[in-house]
């Protein structure tokens, strides 16, 4: 019987309700529930005394009236106890107590709070309770039999295995591995005992033949890892292959009444335990992972069994703690397993319950890796460990180009698909910015260092990710010619951007502009990357103040040009606000390819001149001016340029300039009227 004995024979002695409920169900009920948050509903937790990282929860008892905090719940272990009135119980006494109802009631209230139909009452339960008792003996049995194997002469290969691997005979002991031999085993040993053969083979030690030739051993010349519940019963075993060339090289028990793979972890018990004690719970992948790992001391260690991870498996790894590390092996296989627990965790989430990943060396496995390099390295990378964020982020982005506005737009989709997987708003509220971030991030012109841009920019994969080679040329091309629009710019970015906190309702219509904007002005470009940030808060100023202080908004709003802008004077119209926002990203993106194409002109222009450079410029410089004609300036006079385009006089004598730029440059090469 285990120290947590008396939180099961009460109730059935109590409460004969208890034996109609199908074995199992209490042991699942309790899995699924939080006691900390079934008792938290009752009491206030004493912040200075408690742990709740821990589980280990302090309040003033609900039983008895007192001032000192001497109400103690252990949330790992799923139990209360009061050191003043030693009122002592589980989640049902709790709400027995506090709710003033019996036993069944208190199953229905729990079942409904953990999403759990209540199964019709069993007749045959106590029965069946009384069966799966008699099947853990058999277990018991089978474990004793099985490490008896391991001493002899048959074994003497598995023994070297185990030896070659690192384990000690103290460390076999510690993990109760046994061997199933190759001829006879566990069946003969058991009848032989006069165990019933229908209680072997309910206990999935060994099957009927498919041929007609009786029964069979279904662990035959394996390496026997013994599986064990949180509360230390065994109820299955997983057995390594000694020969190489077997197809199975781990088989595992079937599904028995004691044994539901889906909803067990190797060595709960043991991690559990550790994990009260501080330890990070870390997850591994196969017996002989869990077994190097915790051996090298890291305790709190368990693995699913056979399986991918499942829903009932994550919600056992949280009950143990609030952030398990997953640990997969670096081959493509460990990393394929860690992916499908992204897609399995998502709708799962919870404030403070997550998951982070620590990615092995690739070809490596928690066992080479503290073979290799020492349990130092292992600690080095659990301590890297990522939030599964950006794991989400490394599947959907790895391998892939995003150079167009379809790509763009598919992984935005995408990344859309999977956030609105979980079921939490606050944590699909901040997925959602945390993605978005990291999506600008990929786009902004600092990041899109892999594509040739327009000023000739290459990426150096030796520099910093975030810098660009530049070419002389580009450079100089660049602030000659580009000088007279980047005032105008400048002006422009600041209207957009004072116009986005102004007016923060109308900000969502335009986000993709503002994603796309390449800010020039370092604090353009902070307040530009915040404000990305923080769309969509209540309050966006104050976030914006909170993040970058009070200076760049006062530096802001002080320009003259921002300060009479109508969008601003008139901070309440959105009609205005969007009509404003829309006419400054059009004359922005028209200025700008007005200045690409002179640079490319130049660029171009050859020994002899063409009339298609002449084309060339007029096209930009009718864009410049179908963006421009949003402006207030009825009485602007306009002049028809020799190409037949209709310029307004300013713009013309500014693109004279310009020519007259290319032509210094060039050697007066431009075509003669």
């Amino acid at each position: 019987m285990t120290d947590e004995s008396w939180l099961v024979l009460p109730w059935g002695m109590r409460d004969n309700a208890v034996m109609s409920l199908p074995p199992g169900f209490l042991d699942e009920l309790r899995n699924r529930l939080s006691l900390g948050q079934v008792v938290g509903r009752k009491v206030m937790w004493d912040t200075r005394k408690s742990n709740q990282g821990k589980g280990d929860l302090w309040a003033p008892c609900p039983f008895h009236q007192e001032k000192t905090a001497s109400f103690h719940v252990d949330d790992r272990k799923g139990f209360y106890y009061c050191f003043g009135c030693h009122a002592k119980g589980d989640a049902i006494t709790f709400v027995r107590e506090t709710e003033n109802v019996d036993f069944m009631e208190a199953v229905k209230i729990l079942a409904a709070e953990a999403g759990m139909p209540v199964p019709e009452r069993d007749p045959q339960a106590q029965e069946k309770a009384d069966a799966r008792t008699v099947l853990v003996d058999v277990m018991e049995q089978a474990v004793q039999y099985h490490r008896l194997q391991l001493q002899t002469g048959a074994a003497a290969d598995a023994r070297d295995y185990l030896e070659r691997r690192g384990l000690s005979a103290d460390a076999q002991a510690r993990w109760e591995i046994g061997f199933a031999p190759p001829n006879g085993g566990v069946l003969e040993q058991l009848s032989g005992k006069g165990i019933d053969q229908k209680l072997i083979i309910d206990a999935g030690l060994a099957a009927e033949s498919d041929r007609g030739n009786g029964l069979y051993n279904r662990f035959r010349d394996r390496i026997m890892f013994p599986i064990r519940d949180a509360r230390g019963r065994a109820i299955g075993f997983g057995g390594r292959a000694m020969d190489p060339n077997h197809p199975a090289k781990y088989y595992n028990s079937p599904e028995t009444a004691l044994f539901d793979k889906g909803r067990s972890l190797f060595n709960h018990g043991p991690a559990r335990e550790a994990a009260g004690k501080g330890k990070p719970l870390v997850v591994a992948e196969g017996y002989m992972d869990v077994i190097a790992l915790s051996e090298a001391g890291f305790t709190a260690t368990v693995a699913p069994l056979g399986t991918a991870i499942t829903e009932d498996q994550l919600r056992l790894m949280w009950r143990t703690a609030p952030e398990p590390i997953i640990s997969l092996d670096g081959d493509k296989a460990g990393l394929r397993a860690a992916m499908r627990v992204i897609d399995i965790a998502l709708p799962l989430l919870e404030a403070g319950q997550s998951l982070r990943f620590a990615l092995m060396p690739e070809g490596l496995d928690p066992d080479d890796l503290i073979k290799a390099q020492g349990a130092g390295a292992m600690q080095k990378l659990l301590d890297q460990a990522i939030p599964m964020v950006q794991l989400l982020w490394r599947r959907e982005t790895e391998g892939g180009t995003f150079d167009s506005p379809e790509r763009k737009a598919a992984l935005e989709k995408a990344l859309r698909e999977k956030v609105e997987l979980i079921r939490d708003p606050t944590i699909r509220s901040h997925y959602d910015q945390a993605l978005k971030d990291m999506r600008w991030a990929l786009f902004s012109n600092r990041k899109a260092a892999s594509v040739r841009k327009a000023g000739g920019g290459t990426w150096n994969s030796r520099q910093d990710p975030w810098k660009r080679e530049v070419s002389p040329v580009a450079t100089s091309r660049s602030s000659a010619l580009a000088s007279g629009a980047a005032d105008q710019d400048h002006l422009r970015e600041a209207v957009i951007l004072a116009t986005f906190i102004a007016a923060p309702t109308v900000a969502s219509e335009f986000e993709t502009g503002l994603e796309q904007m390449e800010c020039r002005d370092p604090i353009h470009h902070d307040l530009q990357a915040c404000l990305l940030r923080h769309l969509g808060a209540d309050d966006l100023r104050a976030a914006i103040v909170a993040d970058l202080g009070d200076t760049p908004l006062e530096k802001l709003f002080a320009q003259n040009h921002v300060a009479i802008s109508p969008a601003i004077r008139r901070g309440g119209d959105v009609d205005i606000a969007r009509l404003c926002l829309a006419e400054e990203f059009a004359k922005l993106t028209a200025r700008r390819g007005q200045v690409r194409e002179i640079e490319d002109a130049v660029e171009d222009l050859g020994g002899v001149a063409d009339e298609g450079l002449t084309w060339r410029l007029a096209e930009a410089s009718k864009a410049v001016d179908r963006a421009g004609r949003g402006d207030d300036d009825d009485s602007a006079e306009y002049a028809v340029g020799e190409n037949g385009a209709l310029m307004k006089k300013d713009e013309q004598s500014a693109f004279d300039q310009l020519l007259e730029q290319i032509g210094f440059a060039k050697g007066d090469k431009r075509p003669k009227s």
